[in-house]
């Protein structure tokens, strides 16, 4: 049937994932790296996907295509729920998980000597990005700050960072409740402890609550201690 659906322009695609993620039917996945319409009848036509892409890699186009199935796609998304997978390396490059090895500041070539170092120890780092199972979450100290308090507390590595697998997110900004990812990568992994460090802003009360929620849903006794910046600097409580 003659219909409209999107095209991605592979060219101008930069792999960031976002289309894919806002794809709620699955019809768009990451392969070598890039955007892909997988099959048209996973695609509704609607184009949730074009405003979130960056670069303006998608648009619409009328022709020939499989009508929009919405059984087909009931049924990839429990198939998905069943065997859920990690996203892989040849999609977007930031939602590949890795550890961080730091060399000591006397291995450092010289010329890269500079400032205090680095204590990030894990990547990737936003909430919507890191997977639930990686191996750097066995034993961890777990740092859960909202996007702001990094900016705005200056000794935010060496006070928070170190010695933590970070996680970072803005509930306000990023429109989701975190509380259901949170509660799986705490009930998946040895966690020892959990910082929450938030703003002093109210929007900030939606990362700690949902700190809060995966904590009772996950079933476990963890530590936990919630840390107020406030928007001069300054730690409050």
């Amino acid at each position: 049937m003659l219909r409209q659906m999107i095209q991605i322009d592979e060219g101008t695609c930069n792999g960031c994932g976002a289309c894919a993620n806002a794809c709620h039917e699955g019809a768009i996945g990451m392969v070598n790296g890039k955007a892909k319409l997988l099959r048209d009848d996973y695609c509704d036509g609607l184009g949730n996907c074009l405003p979130v892409c960056p670069t303006g890699a998608i648009t619409f186009v009328e022709r020939e295509a499989a009508a929009f199935d919405p059984k087909a796609v009931e049924m990839h998304k429990a198939e998905a729920e069943t065997h859920p997978v990690e996203p892989l390396a040849c999609g977007c490059p930031g939602t590949h998980s890795r550890a961080i090895r730091r060399q000591t500041p006397s291995q450092e070539p010289v010329g890269r000597r500079e400032g205090n170092p680095s204590q990030l120890t894990q990547w990737p780092v936003q909430i919507k990005l890191a997977p639930v199972n990686a191996p750097y979450f066995a034993g961890a100290r777990l740092l859960i700050a909202a996007d702001c308090t990094a900016f705005a507390y200056g000794d935010f590595h060496e006070r928070f960072i170190r010695n933590h697998v970070t996680l970072v997110g803005c509930p306000k900004l990023d429109g989701v409740d975190y509380a259901e990812k949170l509660t799986v990568i705490l009930g998946n992994n040895e966690i020892r402890s959990i910082t929450v460090v938030r703003m002093e802003v109210p929007c900030c009360g939606g990362l700690e609550h949902a700190v809060k929620v995966a904590l009772q849903a996950s079933g476990k006794l963890i530590p936990w201690q919630v840390v107020t910046i406030s928007t001069d600097g300054r730690i409050l409580e």
